[in-house]
């Protein structure tokens, strides 16, 4: 199975082409230009240096949200014109669950932490867990499903699980809440380190491989992003007709 996956949802633009458990490229960037700037100029470049044929793409995994509402539509709109054009599936994989793949078979809590703005954070709390047999994977639990919040809340929940547990922080919401993480936090701590502390479209693909297999899969025509939230329009009109 070959999968195209990508990721537009933070700040971070990653694109992937994965096939079974092989990453045959991707094209990961994070440096001042917006998504609509970089996205299909990074596609366009993958197909081109792997000789791609489109058509023998299977399917199209994409981080569906939440995250940056502009990101987010960016990543959808091509997704869902890719996934039209081509008459293939899209797999909507949950942005901070991807996140959290980064850290695959790791042992600690993973907490994603992706800066949401208005004091808020998109977050989650995941663990990894060996299943049996001799060639068993590791599988992904959630703890908590992603969510907007506040930084205090999600630190209050890690706190609860006690002092011999020892949590793991990744995410752009990392340097901007560091020193507020440092003074909640009551149990064990450590930060994921630059190669895998950001969005990547691998990711999203391997565990996009797993949601195929479970059945999470739409039609292109269907999909829409997850925004958890409602957009600084909305709320603004949602005020004007409260007022």
């Amino acid at each position: 199975m070959k999968i195209l996956a990508l990721d537009s949802s933070g700040l971070v633009a990653s694109a992937a082409i994965v096939e079974e458990d092989v990453t045959i490229a991707e094209y990961t960037i994070n440096h001042k230009k917006t998504h609509s700037q970089t996205l299909l100029p990074m596609l366009d470049e993958l197909k081109c240096m792997t000789e791609l044929d489109l058509r023998t793409i299977d399917a199209i995994a994409i981080a569906a949200g939440p995250g940056s509402f502009t990101g987010l539509r960016i990543g959808s709109a091509t997704a869902k014109g890719l996934g039209l054009a081509l008459d293939i599936p899209i797999i909507p994989v949950p942005t901070v669950d991807a996140l959290a793949y980064n850290l695959y078979g790791c042992d600690k809590l993973i907490c994603p932490i992706m800066d949401a703005r208005r004091n808020q954070v998109y977050t989650g709390l995941y663990m990894f867990r060996k299943g049996t047999g001799s060639d068993a994977r590791y599988d992904m639990t959630v703890v908590e499903r992603q969510c907007a919040v506040d930084i205090a809340w999600i630190v209050g929940q890690i706190n609860n699980f006690g002092t011999d547990t020892e949590v793991l922080f990744l995410g752009d919401g990392v340097s901007v809440y560091r020193e507020k993480l440092i003074e909640l936090i009551k149990v064990k701590y450590s930060f994921a380190p630059a190669c895998c502390n950001r969005q990547r479209a691998s990711c999203v693909a391997a565990l996009g491989t797993v949601l195929y297999q479970q059945g999470v899969v739409e039609t292109a025509a269907a999909h829409a992003p997850e925004y958890l939230r409602l957009s600084q329009a909305e709320r603004e009109r949602a005020e004007k007709r409260e007022s």
